[in-house]
């Protein structure tokens, strides 16, 4: 049965898009068919030697890519600002919010914040306030959230958002997503920006083996290898849902996946958890965030006339 292919996004050609975690997996492959459909891409990445590894593959595959290598670490806010700060005087048509940590032991971000939450909610919650100017500045622009199908089993906790009580890697993990999605929803109701979602189903990246990795269980780090052999769609095929929200005819406030059980397959628009969607919980989870970031969408200036 056919589907949406990479071989089915539009040309690009004077669109900037900016794309977290291009390093590698899902990432980089977005990365990878945003700049061959002939888009300005920045590979924004945590790690400079990762980084300039996939823009060296990008470039070998796609000798014509227009690329720029930027340093983003989303678990530090201050290299957030900075990076806002370099990349956001152009007009941004695309930004992908898709860098993100998985089920990994506790850890807390350079400004305190439980990781899992740290880096996948709020590190790109300010990330796209301090662009929304660039944002706004380009015709049509999209911002396109990764979330993943373990938002189906989050709860936002507000009275415990960072996990100090009792920390549990999956369900730290479940609450990120959901807020990634809800986050996705509630900037499409706020701004007049095309916002949505996207998850890549079950695809294989190296995501599955960093938390084991990370406690030294070698066992289930050879287990999810195995997974993501057996099981998994490729990190290719995973990226073809970021690439539909961020470059095909979409809903504001919808969530994109794979098509078969949300699994795997080619991308549509899928059902989302009805907890994302609850009254006032995307109002409520902006405010925590800005007051934990410290950064105002209400205070981010439109762009000169």
């Amino acid at each position: 049965m056919g589907g949406w292919t990479a071989g089915d996004i539009p040309e690009l050609r004077g669109r900037r898009a900016i794309v977290t975690g291009a390093n590698s997996g899902i990432g980089y492959h977005t990365a990878l068919q945003l700049a061959r459909h002939g888009a300005s891409v920045v590979l924004a990445c945590r790690s400079a030697e990762r980084g300039q590894a996939a823009f060296d593959r990008i470039k070998a595959a796609a000798p014509g890519a227009d690329l720029v290598l930027g340093s983003l670490d989303l678990a530090d806010l201050a290299s957030v600002r900075a990076f806002a700060a370099r990349f956001g005087d152009d007009p941004l048509g695309i930004l992908v919010n898709n860098a993100g940590v998985m089920a990994i032991p506790h850890r807390s971000t350079a400004d305190g914040f439980e990781m899992q939450f740290g880096t996948n909610h709020l590190g790109h919650f300010a990330l796209t306030g301090l662009l929304l100017p660039a944002l706004r500045a380009a015709p049509s622009a999209r911002v396109v959230t990764v979330t993943s199908g373990f938002a189906w089993t989050g709860r936002l906790r507000f009275d415990d958002l960072q996990n100090e009580r009792r920390y549990g890697k999956w369900t730290a993990y479940s609450q990120a997503k959901l807020a990634n999605l809800v986050f996705a929803k509630e900037l499409d109701r706020r701004t007049d920006l095309t916002s949505v979602a996207a998850h890549p189903g079950y695809a294989a990246t190296n995501l599955q083996q960093t938390g084991p990795r990370m406690q030294g269980n070698s066992l289930m780090e050879k287990v999810t290898g195995m997974g993501n052999v057996v099981m998994a769609q490729s990190a290719a095929a995973g990226a073809l849902p970021s690439l539909y929200a961020a470059t095909a005819d979409v809903e504001g406030g919808a969530c994109y996946g794979p098509r078969l059980l949300q699994y795997r397959g080619a991308p549509a628009k899928v059902v989302t958890p009805p907890q994302a969607d609850r009254p006032g919980l995307g109002e409520r989870l902006w405010e925590v965030s800005e007051t934990l970031t410290g950064v105002s969408y209400a205070e981010a200036p439109d762009p000169a006339p």
